[in-house]
């Protein structure tokens, strides 16, 4: 859930004063104000992130400098020399040209020409794009781990925790885990934290059915209370990245205490860790904040998604239109792309799925398309009859 939409619904809709809502949010408040302006102008589109780039660099090369680059640069090639930045830096500065520009800006000039294409060796950390969520309750990532107790028993471990905070909403140990058993401690730890906007998961049975073309009884009920249900891509664990990595610093703990004899022991180490993990430890990524308090300093997201009630053997996904305007759906082994218009290109869509009943509906719960898909067909053309709306 986006931060500048958080905060113009504390202040329009809750009726909190600037200076309140800036300090639950650890924002300035003439940040605060701004954003409400650009609300108020423009509704929720205006609050889309704008780009900080200049319009104008004083300092960047002229265009007749960079001419003069891209002309070295097509002459040592042609004449079959090296061709790189500070070949051409040498060569400008041989000719006597004014203001030779560096190494690293020639490099700048012949990409932005499109003369070179960057074949870094090893990726820079500086790309790597980090999500971490704005708000406490934003988004809740959840995974199963497995221990073994002294019988040599396997122990499976269900762990709930907030992206934003790091706190740890639920750890719990099950002989098996099973989707009932997701759906209760989800809904203990909803108690006691409050629902997230949305969960994270990755395809395991306990917490999908698309692989039996269904719905589990833990995709039903997050679609119910309109909390969005976010699944990692297959064999990627990196999308679950923060739940994974404390399994590790949970198995850390485990791994010197006296290995568990029992269900009922494992739990007791279980939940010791658990109090001072939230409320002792601080965290490295929260600033040494530990994470109860990390997520106690900021107002809490809340479900805003669609609700919907699904029935048992509909199979439900989430998909993005792409530009053609077309989503594409896996049907009897066999890939369909069904055509839903232009106008709606690069929309998150539902789609949901009973055999061949498709509905595909934007994340508002307006039907951009009702079909009945054709088998036969790899292409699922737009028709008039297919058209309906929400009953």
């Amino acid at each position: 859930m986006d931060l500048a939409r958080n905060v113009v619904e504390a202040v329009l809709v809750e009726g909190r004063i600037y200076r309140e809502v800036a300090r639950a949010h650890g924002v300035s408040k003439s940040w605060v104000g701004k954003v409400v302006s650009r609300f108020r102008e423009g509704g929720y589109e205006a609050l889309a992130p704008r780009s900080r780039a200049p319009s104008h660099i004083p300092h960047r090369a002229s265009v007749d400098v960079e001419d003069v680059v891209v002309r070295v640069r097509r002459e040592l090639s042609t004449a079959g020399f090296d061709a790189g930045a500070a070949t051409i830096h040498f060569h400008l500065t041989q000719e006597g040209v004014r203001d030779v520009p560096s190494v690293s800006t020639i490099w700048r000039i012949l990409k932005r020409r499109g003369l070179i294409t960057p074949q870094p060796h090893k990726r820079p950390r500086s790309s790597w794009v980090r999500f971490e969520a704005s708000l406490p309750n934003e988004r809740w990532p959840s995974d199963v781990t497995h221990w073994k107790l002294a019988n040599g028993e396997q122990i499976d471990i269900l762990n709930f925790l907030d992206d934003h905070s790091r706190l740890i909403t639920a750890s719990k140990a099950f002989h098996v885990v099973r989707a009932p058993d997701v759906l209760r401690v989800f809904c203990d730890a909803s108690e006691l934290w409050g629902s997230p906007a949305s969960v994270l998961t990755d395809n395991g049975c306990v917490y999908t059915a698309w692989h039996r073309r269904g719905i589990n009884i833990v995709e039903s009920e997050m679609l119910a209370r309109g909390i969005v249900y976010y699944h990692s891509r297959p064999y990627h664990p990196q999308t679950c990245g923060k739940v994974e990595r404390f399994h590790q610093t949970l198995k850390g703990y485990l791994v010197k205490q006296e290995t568990a004899k029992d269900l009922e022991a494992l739990q007791a180490q279980i939940d010791t860790f658990f109090t001072y993990y939230n409320d002792v430890r601080p965290h490295r990524a929260r600033g040494r904040m530990t994470p109860r308090n990390a997520f106690e300093a900021r107002d809490k997201a809340r479900p805003s998604g669609l609700r919907l009630e699904v029935d048992k053997g509909t199979r439900v996904r989430r998909d993005r239109i792409d530009s053609s305007g077309v989503v594409t759906l896996r049907c009897r082994g066999k890939l369909h792309h069904i055509g839903v218009g232009r106008a709606h290109k690069h929309k998150v869509v539902i789609m949901l799925i009973a055999d061949l009943d498709v509905r595909i509906l934007t994340e508002e719960g307006e039907v951009l398309r009702h079909l009945t898909l054709d088998p036969t067909k790899n292409y699922q053309a737009i028709g008039r009859a297919d058209v309906s709306t929400m009953s």
